[in-house]
């Protein structure tokens, strides 16, 4: 009888941040929080934690900024871990090195970069992304696209994290894949990887209701 011991392979792990920290300019005065927009009768940055909490993921940090009182009540009830990123107001890249130290913390192979704002994304998504992930030995980034077009999310790997690290202003992983060097597996899930909601009309366009001022 063969000793096996040793060989049983160990998948990469990954936990997902999702990013609710923004300040929605583009909502205008009284737009309303596009995050507070109702998707399926709830607000859409809850129906994105559950979508995230719902995937193959280790764990699920929310970074929170403008209007997080209100955020937070959203998710008050779900399992995740809320951190907050009191300087939200320089732009993405503060959120994202709070949320990927965060999820660091975890000793996490990879870290899949989710935005709150695209109703489209699926658990389904989130894990063929991370399928991939682990079938590249967690040594490759991994982007989901839209008929090859970049789009999010995108899973970035521990190998990453002093480059993420280094990041400022209004800087997201786009800039940091380019300059990484490190092979990009793209992952086809459709309109999906495209589709955010940054104004009260696009939000009506994906099926969402507007949330009041």
């Amino acid at each position: 009888m063969s000793d096996l011991r040793g060989e049983v392979a160990v998948k990469p792990t990954v936990a997902i941040v999702l990013l609710a920290a923004g300040m929605a300019t583009r909502m205008g005065p009284n737009g309303g929080h596009k995050l507070l927009a109702e998707f399926d009768g709830m607000p859409l940055v809850r129906r994105s934690a559950l979508t995230a909490s719902n995937s193959h993921a280790e764990s699920v940090t929310v970074v929170v900024g403008h209007r997080q009182d209100d955020i937070r009540k959203a998710l008050c009830d779900l399992q995740l871990n809320v951190v907050a990123n009191p300087d939200y107001a320089s732009g993405l890249a503060s959120s994202l090195v709070i949320g990927f130290v965060a999820a660091e913390a975890n000793g996490v192979d990879g870290v899949l970069v989710m935005l709150a704002d695209m109703p489209g994304v699926t658990s389904s998504d989130l894990n063929r992304l991370i399928t991939v992930f682990q079938g590249g030995k967690g040594a490759s980034i991994v982007r989901a696209v839209s008929q090859g077009k970049p789009g999010n999310p995108v899973i970035l790997p521990r190998s990453l994290s002093d480059a993420v690290l280094r990041l400022k202003g209004d800087i997201g992983a786009r800039d940091l894949i380019k300059a990484s060097g490190l092979l990009v597996i793209e992952v086809e899930i459709g309109d999906a990887a495209q589709i955010d909601v940054d104004t009260p009309e696009a939000i009506i366009a994906a099926g969402g209701v507007p949330a009041e001022g």
